[in-house]
């Protein structure tokens, strides 16, 4: 019988794979991103700042991979093992799923608790997700060959360029397509659209607008703007959409991006608190129903 991997080895083995699902969940929101509507209002071209960040970048992923291996997947390992011998006599590797779905659950469950509850498919998914995230390094520390470094980086190695291949040739394809906004005329856009939270913008078919306490209509101040004025439908802010230009007084002007579907289109815009890159509040408008 084989010797168990050392902790060491096993840490670095783990450490390794969670990388490799790092990267390969990258390629894949990469490659979803570009079939659903982006809030970005302009394009964002490559930073030389992200080329000296990139190293600090790969050392922070590191060190977060290896300390959920400490924290999760080698513990995840080594109860799987115990539950085996416990109640089978012998070590099985069918207990590792079975313990990295109730970790995954537990963690799950803590996180919809503190974020708040997603939908049931979301729950599901994310849970799913989590448990195939931890069971495959788990599995493949407690594997008995010693050379296994080399396969594991070379299969993950593997997935990550299939996946992207794979992507690109379903785009090519038309199997996926890319999101772009749809092209709605003007006279679809004359109604009332509602924010969801009691706010309103109603288009006049003769050009006028009003507005009633739409968040983020009047600038850095972030007041909801009450007011009557205009709107025409031009240039938006996105590269890709028309905007709905509103000048109501006194909020000033604002755009707002045409996005959804051409069935359901939405209206929406980001509004930027400050310099920092996260500090954005973003609103979208749905077409109110007609009563």
């Amino acid at each position: 019988m084989e010797k168990k991997r050392p902790y060491g080895l096993s840490l670095l083995l783990s450490t390794v794979i969670l990388l490799l699902e790092a990267v390969l969940a990258l390629v894949v929101s990469v490659l979803d991103g570009l079939t659903r509507q982006s809030w970005a209002t302009a394009p964002t071209g490559g930073s030389p700042l992200f080329v000296v960040l990139l190293p600090v970048l790969v050392l922070f992923a590191a060190v977060a991979a290896a300390a959920l291996s400490v924290a999760l997947v080698l513990p995840i390992a080594a109860l799987s093992d115990a539950l085996g011998r416990r109640f089978g006599g012998r070590e099985v590797w069918w207990w590792v799923p079975v313990v990295a779905a109730a970790v995954s659950l537990v963690l799950v469950g803590a996180t919809t608790v503190v974020t708040g509850s997603p939908e049931p498919v979301g729950f599901a998914g994310a849970w799913l997700l989590t448990a195939v995230a931890l069971t495959v390094p788990a599995l493949v520390c407690r594997s008995r060959p010693k050379r296994v470094f080399g396969p594991v980086f070379l299969w993950g190695l593997t997935a990550v360029v299939l996946t992207g291949v794979l992507g690109g040739v379903a785009f090519g394809t038309g199997v996926l397509t890319v999101y772009r906004p749809p092209v709605v005329p003007r006279a679809a856009l004359v109604g009332t659209w509602s924010d969801g939270r009691g706010g309103l913008l109603t288009l006049e078919a003769d050009g006028r607008a009003t507005v009633s306490g739409l968040d983020g209509t009047s600038g850095d101040r972030g007041e909801a703007c009450v007011g009557h004025g205009t709107w025409g439908y031009g240039t938006g802010t996105s590269r890709h959409a028309r905007g709905v230009g509103v000048d109501v007084s006194p909020c000033g002007r604002t755009v707002w991006d045409v996005g959804g579907t051409a069935d359901r289109p939405t209206l929406h815009r980001t509004v930027v608190r400050s310099v920092e890159p996260d500090d954005v509040d973003r609103y979208e408008l749905t077409r109110r129903a007609a009563r």
